[in-house]
């Protein structure tokens, strides 16, 4: 829903997540009827574009215990990451399974619905459940008069898909100290290291580690085999939080990609043997220019695949895009 009364931010906020439950329920039983879709509406689910009634709508049995939440009030959009729970022969509770999802709301109707489903991988949702609850940096305000606008909000997150880009080792690259990357509930950064082991060294180190913080592993230039971040659509902003959410494509292109240079002058080959995509949706937490907290949930699709929200030369490109409608 478009909030243009006088309505605060908190009670904006609040109607704009109650969607999120409201879809899903009708979801669970089936029943598109019990919302109010906008004529128009678009709906895709793994960059298929399909009828409202279609996949997810006919094996959902309930909602997760996890789910990181982004409300985008100006825009009326909310999206979001979390767990559910879908049709299995194996497990009577239902199988775990992994969702992204973003709903656009305009006067009261949903007019789109993009869904990721990560669909029998148990493991990874259980992981992501194990988390308990997101962490406080996605949960906490921003003081007000820190507050950054949406423009710098998506500069600072499309700086690190900039940065992981063929990555060289010699970018500006705005973490936080405290910076910690967490995929499919699995920590990618900062990752201690058993007892009687050492660290890697990012001057002899033939990949990067899950032992680095971020900016250890972007320096490192170890990154350098992803050939290419396309489709790059910030689709919610939350200036109140700090928040911004992306979904894209990371291509692996192989082949001779996988043999560069480091920054420690080695040369190495890393990275998928063969031609690789991982579609991904991914939260970044940004303080004072500084990202923070990243949390992503992504499953391999064919290479080169496209989200069905793009023309092809969008999904394409490498250009960030702003698709919130909203400029502040």
């Amino acid at each position: 829903m478009t909030v243009t009364d006088d309505r605060s931010e908190a009670r904006g906020r609040g109607a704009l997540e109650d969607w999120i439950d409201r879809y899903f329920d009708a979801v669970i039983d089936d029943a598109p009827e019990r919302l109010p879709l906008a004529d128009d509406v678009r709906f895709t689910e793994n960059g298929q574009r399909l009828r409202i009634g279609d996949g997810l709508w006919r094996s959902m049995r309930g909602v997760g215990s996890y789910r990181l939440v982004v409300a985008d009030v100006p825009a009326g959009v909310v999206a979001a990451l979390g767990t559910i729970r879908e049709d299995s022969d194996e497990r009577e509770d239902g199988l775990p399974t992994t969702v992204a999802l973003r709903l656009s709301v305009d006067g009261g109707e949903i007019g789109e619905i993009e869904q990721m489903v990560i669909r029998r991988d148990a493991e990874t949702a259980e992981r992501i459940e194990d988390l308990g609850e997101p962490r406080e940096a996605f949960r906490t305000a921003v003081p007000e008069a820190d507050r950054t606008s949406r423009g710098a909000l998506i500069e600072t997150a499309n700086e690190y898909f900039d940065g992981m880009q063929r990555n060289d080792g010699t970018g500006e690259y705005p973490f936080a100290e405290d910076a910690h990357r967490i995929e499919n509930g699995r920590p990618t950064t900062n990752v201690p290291v058993p007892e009687g082991e050492s660290v890697p060294d990012p001057e002899t180190a033939a990949e990067y580690s899950y032992h680095w913080s971020p900016a250890e592993q972007f320096e490192s230039g170890l990154l350098h085999f992803v050939t290419r971040i396309r489709d790059r659509r910030f689709v919610a902003v939350d200036r109140e939080r700090g928040l911004v959410f992306c979904i894209g494509f990371f291509d692996h292109a192989a082949g001779e990609t996988r043999t560069f240079e480091t920054p420690a002058g080695h040369t190495v080959t890393a990275g998928p043997a063969q031609p690789w995509t991982w579609y991904i949706a991914e939260v970044f937490g940004i303080r004072d220019g500084l990202i923070g907290p990243i949390e992503a949930v992504m499953t391999e699709v064919p290479y080169g695949m496209q989200s069905g929200w793009s023309t092809h030369v969008e999904g394409t490109s490498d250009v960030p895009r702003n698709v919130t409608g909203r400029f502040e």
